[in-house]
């Protein structure tokens, strides 16, 4: 846990690593009559909203669900939509450099088109020795998927089966060196975790809302943050 004090010197504990499943996207469009693009344009804004506001209070990771293994199958006019916001976002990622915070994407980038690849890459470097918020993008992330991509490497590394440990297969994930989230986060009245995070959620707290993601703000991550701090963390004791 951390200290994130108010401007009116209020202090209380935020979680260390908070993971958000952003969701609801097509949704919001959809009440407001307009197309799913302007759902996912409205999300992104939302996520750099949302992301600073977690550097400022002090927040050490932050975790988001921006892609998923499984949206492949959304209609190829969407994935182009939303692919292209990918790219708009990490050709302006340039810009917030002074803003102090790390990025870093997990999952499988293989199947992105060469182009978002350099751009993430260029992204990370520009980034990387940030000391502020470790921001974690997932894209083409499923859990599953990162699990079966962990035992691979231990079984290409040929470490033996007397020596594997839950360790092991922690240091072959995406998250590697980093803390299990803490706190799950998802909004749009969803009540799974939808392939996220599935080894590192393990003792995470959860909240949930019928939020929709673009409307998530500050004032609905503060109340999230209230109830967690009410949370009694047994990890299986007493």
């Amino acid at each position: 846990m951390s200290l994130f004090r108010k401007k009116n010197n209020f202090s209380r504990p935020i979680p260390e690593h908070i993971a958000i499943i952003m969701d609801g996207n097509g949704r919001w469009a959809k009440k407001r009559s307009l197309p799913r693009s302007a759902g996912h344009a409205a999300g992104s804004k939302n996520f750099k909203d949302i992301a600073r506001y977690c550097n400022k209070i002090g927040l050490k990771y932050l975790t988001v669900y921006a892609f998923s293994t499984e949206n492949w199958k959304r209609p190829k006019e969407e994935v182009d939509n939303i692919m292209n916001i990918l790219r708009d976002y990490l050709k302006d990622a340039k810009n917030f450099k002074d803003e102090n915070i790390k990025v870093k994407f997990i999952g499988n980038l293989e199947p992105l088109a060469d182009d978002i690849k350099v751009l993430i890459d260029d992204a990370e470097k520009e980034s990387q020795n940030a000391t502020g918020l470790h921001l974690n993008i997932a894209l083409n992330y499923g859990g599953r998927d990162e699990i079966v991509h962990a035992v691979k490497r231990i079984i290409n590394e040929g470490i033996p089966e007397s020596e594997i440990t839950e360790q092991t297969v922690c240091d072959r994930l995406y998250t590697a060196g980093q803390p299990d989230p803490d706190f799950i986060i998802r909004p749009s009245g969803e009540y799974r975790l939808s392939n996220y995070l599935i080894w590192q959620s393990a003792y995470a707290e959860y909240w949930f809302s019928d939020i929709l993601w673009p409307d998530f703000k500050p004032k609905h991550l503060e109340t999230a943050i209230e109830e967690f701090n009410h949370r009694n963390r047994r990890y299986g004791g007493v």
